[in-house]
């Protein structure tokens, strides 16, 4: 099934337009912003989908996959999900989709691309991440700097925002009360990047 990304980058084709005039068109900077947005990195505002709309010559209801009228102001259609493990707190010594650390599954949107879902303990992430929310994660090795990422340290998972040079990985909690974590030389050996998190789910 189509998501409005792909619905996007198939109707900017056919109408014979380059990342760039539909960047220029939609008021971006660079061509990145649309490529992201058309690859799934990037999410779009509720708000800038009419503009998406207009600039593609189509309707709203049309790239968010809505057959018959547009859906009223300010409601978005369920988009497709899929379901994804569950992680609970990681057994000693198991990779962390290992069978005993996985707790349920959970259904999370397909557009995501998520690989498994960590319930967050403690608040080092707050305002962003509270305690007890679900944080839906990307299954990678490596992330861009600035990035938040689940990263595994011996056999505990932790959620920081990571910068790396290349020697020194320093691991950034957003609540400013906890302090920076860094690694450099042989310690780097125990750090281990999962994944990249992608969405967030809370009430749930």
């Amino acid at each position: 099934m189509s998501t409005i990304y792909d619905r996007i980058k198939a109707r900017r084709l056919e109408l014979g337009l380059t990342v760039e005039e539909l960047a220029q068109q939609l008021g971006y900077k660079d061509k990145s912003s649309i490529s992201k947005i058309e690859n799934g990195k990037a999410d779009i505002p509720q708000a800038k989908v009419e503009l998406f709309a207009r600039a593609l010559r189509t309707t709203t209801a049309y790239l968010m996959g809505v057959d018959g009228p547009a859906l009223p102001p300010g409601c978005e259609p369920m988009p497709p999900m899929r379901q994804v493990p569950l992680v609970g707190r990681i057994a000693c010594g198991m990779p962390i989709l290992a069978e005993q650390n996985i707790e349920g599954m959970i259904s999370v949107p397909e557009g995501w691309r998520a690989d498994f879902v960590l319930t967050c303990r403690g608040d080092s992430m707050a305002p962003l991440i509270l305690d007890g929310d679900l944080v839906a994660v990307r299954s990678q090795p490596e992330v861009e700097n600035g990035e938040i990422a689940v990263v595994r340290i011996d056999d505990e998972a932790t959620l920081k925002k990571v910068n790396f040079d290349g020697t020194t990985m320093v691991l950034q909690p957003l609540n400013p009360a906890y302090p920076l974590m860094t690694y450099t030389g042989a310690a780097l050996a125990d750090v281990h990047i999962e994944g990249k998190a992608v969405g967030l789910c809370r009430g749930l």
